[in-house]
């Protein structure tokens, strides 16, 4: 089932009007679809040879890597199985590969095909200046989940300045296309059953394959997070155990600390008993490249510039629904003992589904600014704001703020069974706390989902007022 990713295939698919040859990288967090949007676009070309790096494994070699590589060029080919004794080998086989012919080469996972030899990115870059680029029908895509080693070894590679044609950088589906998974039921599911689904999968593609659109948004969630054969149970360990192999563990506990609420370098630091370095800002970064945290700038909204203080998010909502409710039953779960679960049983639902809705909505924001009219506009910030309390001026805390050349934006984004006119004040208040800029409009919205008190648009105070159902119908 392959949905949405329509300005990501119309991109590539301009490749193959030009009259020379693209090299592409392509990144984003694992189940996020990079190897079936590759393949998707490639149905437009005459030819796709894949080749798939072996996963991390105790043992693993560059020879195992070889031999990988030299199968799989076999069985896509009429090139006979070789042992292969080195990359500039290899790639120079798979260069001789090539006719004259639109031709996609998926070199899938590619930090784990090159990963055990610190030249590869060179041999790979020889490659490309010697054979590929003598072929002007080609399509040649390095993808990868470990983001930082593309960045890395790639982007910000001097040797490649100017050989990159194009860089993909996938992120979750937008909520509209997210939709579609429910298929010919869709009509049929309320907007609310929906969040709650969406609320724990966030917008990744694999994870909404493994829905049953004929069970209730509770009953999948229990079957996929609370069952050892559910792939949301098994899943968390897996993908950063595969990204970030022996160092996954340095990785895990750093997520771990934001699961709940967001931090500063410093506050993460002191959490986890270590001193700020800058190698906790490298594991930051790769988490950033990974998919899994935002960084959110902190910016003063009477001058709209950032200030120097970054927060990150744990902006992944299967992590923080895993961090919060499934690891710590993970025994339990796997001896088969919370089969017939009630997630109502669980402690602070309502209250973590806000949360998880909140984090929704944070990572659809271009999404939302088109719901209020900006779509057009300039968006200079965007993120949650915090201001603490001091002598001259009071606390406050604002889901959204969002910052235009005029404008200042406050979203309240709340979900509850039901919201009565006390939303109003609350906002009502948190406005008059922010520092003052005459030159500044200040403008209101609220997101929700549940019933919404009619006095609450009776009264005018927002001047946008949107249900998540809209976030799910589109544009």
């Amino acid at each position: 089932m392959f949905v949405g990713r329509e300005e990501q295939l119309n991109d590539l698919a301009a490749l193959l009007r030009k009259k020379t040859p693209s090299l592409v990288t392509c990144r984003g967090r694992r189940r996020i679809g990079k190897s079936t949007l590759i393949r998707e676009f490639a149905k437009q070309a005459a030819r796709l040879i894949a080749i798939e790096g072996l996963a991390p494994r105790p043992g693993l070699t560059n020879r195992h890597q070889l031999q990988a590589f030299s199968r799989q060029l076999a069985q896509q080919t009429d090139i006979p199985e070789v042992a292969l004794a080195n990359w500039p080998q290899a790639l120079q086989l798979l260069g001789s590969a090539l006719r004259h012919e639109w031709t996609v080469i998926l070199l899938d996972e590619v930090s784990w095909l090159g990963g055990f030899d610190p030249d590869f990115p060179g041999h790979l870059k020889t490659a490309w200046d010697t054979v590929f680029r003598k072929h002007p029908q080609l399509v040649l895509v390095l993808c990868g989940s470990v983001s930082a080693w593309i960045t890395d070894n790639i982007l910000n590679n001097t040797g490649f300045v100017g050989r990159d044609s194009w860089d993909l950088l996938l992120e979750e589906l937008p909520l509209h296309h997210c939709n579609r998974f429910w298929g010919k039921a869709g009509d049929r599911i309320s907007a609310a059953e929906k969040l709650n689904l969406l609320s724990v999968t966030g917008g990744v593609p694999k994870y909404l394959e493994e829905l049953d659109p004929g069970l209730s948004a509770e009953e999948n969630i229990r079957r996929l997070c609370f069952q050892r054969e559910g792939i949301l149970f098994r899943d968390f360990d897996q993908i950063f155990s595969d990204v970030f192999g022996k160092r996954a563990e340095g990785y895990k506990v750093i997520v771990e600390s934001l699961a709940h609420g967001s931090r500063t370098v410093s506050e993460i630091s002191a959490v986890l008993g270590k001193e700020r370095s800058g190698h906790m800002s490298e594991y930051l970064q790769d988490l950033v490249l990974g998919g899994f945290l935002a960084r959110d700038a902190v910016f003063d909204p009477k001058t709209g510039r950032s200030t120097r203080t970054e927060k990150y998010r744990l902006r992944d909502n299967y992590a923080r629904f895993y961090l919060r409710y499934v690891a710590s039953r993970h025994d339990s779960i796997d001896k088969g003992l919370l089969r017939a679960l009630s997630l109502d049983q669980l402690p602070e639902w309502d209250t973590v589904l806000g949360l998880q809705f909140e984090n929704l909505v944070l990572n659809n924001v271009p999404s939302l600014a088109r719901h209020m009219g900006l779509g057009r506009t300039p968006l200079l910030a965007a993120a949650p704001y915090s201001q603490r309390p001091t002598a001259r001026k009071k606390g406050c805390q604002i889901d959204l703020l969002m910052r235009t050349k005029h404008a200042l934006y406050v979203v309240e984004i709340k979900r509850r069974t039901s919201i009565d006119l006390s939303v109003v004040s609350d906002v009502r208040e948190k406005v008059l706390r922010l520092p003052s800029n005459r030159r500044l409009s200040i403008r209101t919205a609220l997101v929700y989902e549940g019933t919404l008190d009619p006095r609450v648009e009776a009264e005018g105070y927002f001047d946008f007022i949107i249900p998540f159902a809209r976030f799910l119908k589109g544009d």
